[in-house]
Order: C-alpha cells, then sequence, then structure tokens
C-alpha cells in the first residue's frame, strides 16, 4: 500500500475504533462538516447533527465490526475505500442481532494534507442483492 492508502485505512480504522469505544467525537472527526452517511439503505443523513444523534443511538446497542479485507484507491486529493464488514450487536430487548454489507467510503484529502470521509455507504452491496432477486 501507498502511504496515502495506509492512511486512509488509518481513519476508516480510527473511526472503527472509536465507535467501538462509544467516542461519538472522535467517530464525527472523522467526517467533514458536509457529508452523507447511510445509517439506512438508500437514505443518507447529510445533517451532522442528526448523524452525530444516530451514531450515539446505534452505540448503545454495543455493535461490533469487523471487516473482511480492505480496498483502497487513491487518485490526487479523493479516495474510496470497499470492505466487506459483519456486525454483531444487542438489540434493545437483548437479543443477539447480525448483519453484513459492503462499506463504500469516499474520502478527501484536508488543506492540513489529512484525509475526512465525505460519504460513508456501509450498503453498498443492496442494489446486487435487490437485483438477484
Amino acid at each position: 500500500m501507498t502511504k496515502d492508502q495506509q492512511t486512509v485505512l488509518s481513519v476508516i480504522n480510527h473511526m472503527t475504533s472509536s465507535f467501538h469505544a462509544g467516542d461519538i467525537d472522535a467517530v464525527m472527526k472523522t467526517y467533514e462538516a458536509r457529508q452523507s452517511i447511510a445509517f439506512e439503505p438508500g437514505n443518507p443523513v447529510s445533517d451532522a447533527a442528526i448523524a452525530r444523534q444516530a451514531f450515539q443511538q446505534f452505540s448503545e446497542m454495543a455493535p461490533e465490526f469487523t471487516y473482511q479485507g480492505h480496498e483502497v484507491i487513491v487518485e490526487g486529493d479523493l479516495a474510496v475505500h470497499i470492505a466487506p464488514w459483519r456486525m454483531t450487536a444487542k438489540g434493545a430487548d437483548g437479543t443477539d442481532m447480525s448483519a453484513s454489507g459492503l462499506s463504500v467510503a469516499v474520502l478527501r484529502r484536508q488543506s492540513d494534507g489529512s484525509w475526512k470521509m465525505v460519504i460513508d455507504n456501509p450498503y453498498g452491496n443492496r442494489l446486487l442483492a435487490e437485483t438477484a432477486q
């Protein structure tokens, strides 16, 4: 991996570990102020306050994410991160939950050289699943 690819991957890993720790402030710092996050398939959220609230509510389920590989493509000041993921969590009633998907995130290099997410879609495989039906 190039240095830029490694840096992009470290942003993703930092966001994930911050989320696991319940540090929503650190999670939000991995995103640009103007971002789009799909907390539900096909329904992205662009308001940072709503995104923060959604992350907070989701973290109460104590989700644990694992990735089954990472692909990072960088071109200039843009990057895309693609990774299949699995999640386990506890529902509000204490029942075990699980889900999986394909994360597709677009990141942009900032003026200070760091990278932040602009688009985060953990449901990147949704259209494939719909066409297979």
